[in-house]
């Protein structure tokens, strides 16, 4: 039997998930709304497979930092990233710091499904669409700003996107003011701008997500 662990901040989606899981013979789905929870979930229940949002509540790229965590303590458990980040520069990352699939919350369902099944398989799965735009993201080497970003680096600026003080961004990420002070030094010296309005607009332009987010 399969046991799954689901992770988003968002009720009405793992509500969603749950029966998409349902529908393919998923009986064991547990479910955690923080990337603090989900990871003591993996802890007592010790999921076969993981499906993890990228962006909680922050919006801040939080589950990068969780992959690259997990993978810390274990190698093989298959993580599905289920979000609304469609830049390739995140799904690269994403992919290197150890997820095994990612598909985006706009996917028809039918496709989410597979993607589990894949997943659950140990098999990596990508959409044609996002796998199409890694590749030639790749073939063209450093066009996109965020590909020289660390993934700390990521997670301030989606931050930054929303318009976030340096002390709430400090919150979030559970870092001194000053070493997000630093952070915003090293973006703006990377991306070639000088002030943080400047950083901000680099910033919505090349996160969609986030975009989208400050639009609402």
């Amino acid at each position: 039997m399969t046991r799954v662990l689901v992770i988003d901040d968002h009720p009405i989606v793992l509500q969603g998930t749950r029966q998409l899981l349902e529908d393919v013979g998923v009986k064991e789905v547990h479910q955690a709304q923080s990337l603090a929870d989900g990871f003591r979930a993996y802890r007592m229940q010790k999921p076969d497979v993981i499906i993890v949002d990228l962006a909680m509540h922050s919006g801040s790229l939080g589950g990068l930092s969780f992959i690259r965590r997990l993978r810390l303590h274990d190698q093989n458990t298959p993580i599905l990233v289920f979000t609304m980040h469609s830049d390739p520069v995140i799904v690269s990352r994403a992919l290197e710091v150890g997820a095994t699939g990612y598909v985006l919350k706009d996917t028809p369902p039918e496709e989410v499904q597979t993607a589990f099944q894949r997943v659950r398989d140990n098999r990596p799965y990508l959409s044609h669409d996002l796998a199409s735009e890694v590749a030639f993201m790749e073939a063209r080497g450093t066009t996109n700003p965020l590909r020289r970003m660390t993934v700390r680096e990521l997670q301030t600026l989606a931050l930054v996107a929303e318009g976030k003080p340096y002390g709430v961004i400090a919150e979030h990420l559970h870092v001194s003011y000053k070493t997000v002070a630093n952070t915003c030094t090293q973006l703006k010296a990377k991306l070639g701008v000088r002030t943080l309005p400047e950083l901000m607009r680099i910033a919505i332009q090349h996160l969609p997500a986030a975009n989208s987010k400050m639009q609402r």
